[in-house]
């Protein structure tokens, strides 16, 4: 069975890091009034969040694989990796179609010919012509995998669109569970991995957020079946990024849940206490990511599954 968590991460430093008008449509987490203007301080701020991130992640003993953002062309969600790519321990790199035009400039043929140098990449799924019909699926943003059962939790929202889902299913023999979720005012939640993390023992999900009682059920249905130990989040720790999590492991293979200091602080003490059994808990500050960008810790790290050379 193939492990859900993977020591090898990709990250992209940015370079030109900033508030994404594109974006701020149907991204709620986006908070202009907490936003760092201008763009250029928002940019320093935003590089030494991430340089610290990957510092201690580094430290550690997580294998962080940081590739520089090119000036050009403006891509100011570029910290944001995991929305264009996916790598599977199959040797596939899955590409996605993205809803801003400015962020289909992230994506970049050098990394992957640079990762293949030292990686298996048997096979590239392109499903970038989705968006030519106005349909899209940004990768594990719209797609919380569980990587062992090889299932595919997606809540249905204007970046996460149902034929390019059975698509993905298709091509990658992932079992679909969608759903659809709202935040505390009815807007659609942009990504589902805002409002849940799979690691191998346990989920975090904001349950609340599923607004059809069937649909709850069946989420809750699906990850039991799966073996998932549920830590249920509200709303209000939704906002706060605690969804936003990602399980990683150590070159020696000790877990870690890496999340924001502004999850980690919406947290519980029980809450705390039970992913405490799970993994070690490593937060970093990422307050001007997170305000700026709309998205935290999980949505910077890409992980990287394909087989070594």
């Amino acid at each position: 069975m193939q492990s859900q968590a993977t020591s090898r991460i990709l990250m992209i430093r940015p370079v030109r890091f900033g508030f994404n008008e594109q974006t701020a449509e149907s991204n709620a987490f986006q908070d202009s009034k907490l936003a760092v203007q201008p763009n250029d301080v928002a940019q320093e701020d935003a590089q030494k969040e991430f340089d610290e991130m990957a510092r201690q992640l580094q430290a550690m003993g997580v294998d962080v694989m940081v590739y520089d953002d090119t000036v050009e062309p403006h891509t100011p969600d570029s910290i944001f990796p995991n929305n264009w790519v996916s790598f599977h321990a199959s040797g596939r790199v899955v590409l996605y179609p993205m809803q801003a035009e400015n962020r289909r400039l992230e994506r970049r043929q050098d990394i992957i010919d640079d990762l293949a140098r030292n990686f298996h990449v048997d096979k590239i799924i392109d499903l970038t012509h989705f968006e030519q019909e106005g349909k899209f699926l940004e990768g594990t943003g719209s797609l919380v995998l569980d990587r062992m059962n090889r299932v595919a939790f997606a809540s249905l929202s204007p970046r996460t669109h149902p034929d390019v889902l059975a698509e993905f299913s298709r091509q990658t023999g992932y079992r679909m569970v969608a759903f659809s979720a709202a935040d505390a005012s009815g807007q659609a939640v942009y990504h589902t991995n805002v409002l849940m993390c799979i690691a191998d023992s346990c989920a975090v999900v904001c349950l609340a957020a599923i607004t059809d009682p069937d649909e709850r059920l069946m989420v809750r249905q699906e990850l039991e079946n799966l073996n998932k130990r549920i830590i249920e989040i509200s709303l209000e720790q939704m906002a706060s990024f605690a969804g936003n999590m990602l399980m990683v492991k150590t070159k020696k293979g000790q877990k870690l849940l890496v999340m924001s200091t502004r999850a980690l602080e919406s947290l519980t003490p029980k809450q705390i206490d039970q992913l405490d059994d799970y993994a070690t808990l490593v937060h970093f500050d990422l307050s001007t990511i997170e305000a700026n960008g709309g998205g935290s810790a999980r949505c910077m790290m890409a992980e990287v599954h394909l087989p070594r050379k």
